[in-house]
């Protein structure tokens, strides 16, 4: 068997090729180095064809470098419970722009992950066997970061490398509640790394039979993201708006988002198109979402200023009106 390359960012032959682009990794000058010249193992036919060092499935955390060499990649977070819509948000942008259909001056220009977002976008499209179906849910696994989606986007005259995290809604329901739990490190990791934030609201759910539930865990997550937000940009993001949310429940999580985001941005967005809109075309809200994650600047957000400051932090940190 061969013996591992010295290389330690290297997983030849493990699903991939050399990471320095050989043919086979016997051929490459540092698992020579590792001792594995001797190995005269043939070569298969599929170690041959791989020249990437990369899959073309979700990236992991160690594949970021491979970005960095041509500019600064803008990482999203999107946190969100189970089921609240976060996979089917990313598919339906993937999808929009194979059509072609972007934010005006954006579209699309290539992408690492072409099979990760195959994985999650295929079960959106129809097809001669089904009509289309919300993609599975992501399991937590027991992985510590979440799957990253690349798109590489031409934006006006400048290209954009973006990640999207891909993360089990299990981890922030454990991250909210707790911030250093070890079955929601993925979350906490994300949380530090993430560029643009986005939070998700499950209209579904909160206007469903288990809306009290919806709205202590959704109040939960907007606390905890404000708590490491960090001046950095954040929406609050209202998926599956096409079903209509109690005006009452819709205020009270406004209220709870102003109390501790203080500044952001709100966005509703659904795979179905509003009333009078022609049917399978772009949905609501998702182009507008998208142009805002692309062009946000990532500076220092403006926090919203408290008119009674001393009595609001102590409300804020421990959420009397949330």
């Amino acid at each position: 068997m061969s013996l591992p390359c010295s290389q330690t960012a290297c997983i030849a032959p493990n699903e991939v090729g050399c990471m320095v682009g050989e043919a086979a990794p016997q051929q490459c000058k540092y698992w020579q180095n590792s001792g594995g010249a001797q190995d005269q193992t043939p070569v298969a036919a599929t170690e041959e064809s791989a020249r990437v060092p990369w899959t073309g499935n979700a990236m992991g955390v160690g594949d970021v470098g491979i970005l960095a060499g041509r500019a600064r990649t803008r990482l999203v977070g999107i946190f969100g419970v189970s089921d609240s819509g976060k996979t089917s948000l990313l598919g339906s942008w993937y999808l929009l722009l194979g059509r072609g259909i972007g934010p005006q001056s954006v579209s699309f220009a290539g992408s690492l992950t072409l099979e990760g977002w195959e994985n999650i976008a295929g079960n959106l499209r129809w097809n001669a066997a089904h009509g289309p179906s919300f993609p599975p849910h992501t399991s937590s696994g027991g992985g510590r970061h979440p799957g990253l989606l690349h798109l590489d986007l031409q934006v006006r005259s400048t290209r954009q490398d973006l990640l999207f995290a891909d993360a089990p809604g299990e981890w922030f329901s454990r991250w909210s509640v707790r911030r250093d739990a070890d079955d929601a490190a993925g979350a906490a990791w994300l949380s530090g790394a993430a560029d643009v934030l986005l939070v998700i609201a499950d209209s579904h759910e909160l206007a469903g039979p288990k809306l009290g539930t919806a709205r202590t865990n959704l109040v939960a997550l907007l606390r905890r993201v404000g708590a490491e937000r960090r001046g950095r940009p954040v929406a609050l993001v209202w998926t599956k708006c096409d079903i209509v949310v109690d005006a009452q429940m819709r205020g009270a999580i406004t209220q709870a988002a102003d109390m501790v985001l203080g500044t952001y941005e709100t966005f509703s967005v659904s795979m179905h198109a509003a009333t009078g809109q022609e049917p399978h075309n772009r949905g609501q809200g998702l182009l507008s979402l998208l142009e805002w994650v692309v062009s946000v600047h990532e500076g220092a957000y403006p926090r919203q200023e408290l008119p009674h400051p001393e009595r609001d932090l102590l409300q804020i940190v421990g959420g009397v009106h949330a």
